[in-house]
């Protein structure tokens, strides 16, 4: 199992999320006046978009055996 692939991930607000959070990280890096963190911030918000959004494929989940009817 990859990382992104791990069961935290598997809904979608939470790849959203980490997503939301590396830009706006970014953005109080370039407000602050220190652009090398606010490349540094984008950088892992592109990796994230690139991990849990392109490559980003859902585990199956296990589904209970349906029983035959009588």
């Amino acid at each position: 199992m990859k990382d992104y692939e791990h069961p935290f991930f598997r809904p979608l607000w939470r790849r959203v999320a980490v997503v939301a959070v590396c830009v706006i990280w970014a953005g109080i890096e370039f407000a602050s006046g220190t652009p090398f963190w606010g490349v540094i911030a984008l950088g892992f918000a592109a990796y994230a978009v690139w991990q849990f959004f392109y490559l980003y494929k859902p585990a199956e989940e296990a589904k209970p055996p349906v029983e035959p009817k009588e």
